[in-house]
């Protein structure tokens, strides 16, 4: 366990969290700010990017899980991210559609910031979220993030503008 909230437990994932990771990576609809659903082989990259960055960093997206049942129903956590020319401290989320619009999101990257400026020193950290993503621009509002600045990303061959949230250590502007 990395940390709880009321709700959930984060932790880092495992392979026996892949059938829950394709619950979301495999929903075209819940990937739709990635430009679709992912494939075995992208979802099975996509674990192994995040067992590897806890390996590396000591954190990276863990899952999110149901403290009642257990069960993995998201993931959120820490990862740094390529913005312009360098590089940032950012909180993600991405949580099954059965699940949203119930809190988990905000309640889950409210811990990981939280974990960011208290256990790492962090003195900002921003959410990355593309331009069409509402639901996720509502939950870096939610949690103090404010719009800092606009980059536009290339992924699956697709220009996507971004605009990064920006959260700062409390008395640090």
């Amino acid at each position: 366990m990395i940390l709880e909230t009321p709700r959930l437990i984060l932790r880092e994932m495992n392979q026996g969290d892949f059938p829950a990771l394709c619950a979301i990576l495999q929903d075209g609809e819940a990937m739709y700010a990635y430009e679709g659903a992912f494939d075995n082989a992208e979802v099975q990259a996509w674990l192994d990017r995040q067992m590897d960055r806890c390996r590396r960093w000591g954190f990276g997206l863990w899952a999110a899980v149901l403290r009642q049942s257990g069960e993995m129903i998201g993931q959120c956590g820490l990862t740094w991210q390529p913005w312009r020319e360098g590089e940032v401290l950012e909180v993600g989320y991405l949580f099954q559609r059965a699940f949203w619009h119930r809190g988990y999101a905000t309640e889950a990257a409210r811990a990981c910031m939280d974990y960011a400026f208290q256990a790492l020193g962090a003195e900002e950290v921003c959410s990355i979220i593309r331009d069409t993503n509402l639901p996720s621009q509502r939950v870096a509002l939610r949690n103090g993030m404010v719009p800092a600045d606009r980059w536009v990303k290339h992924y699956r061959g697709v220009d996507m503008p971004h605009t990064r949230y920006v959260a700062r250590r409390r008395g640090r502007g």
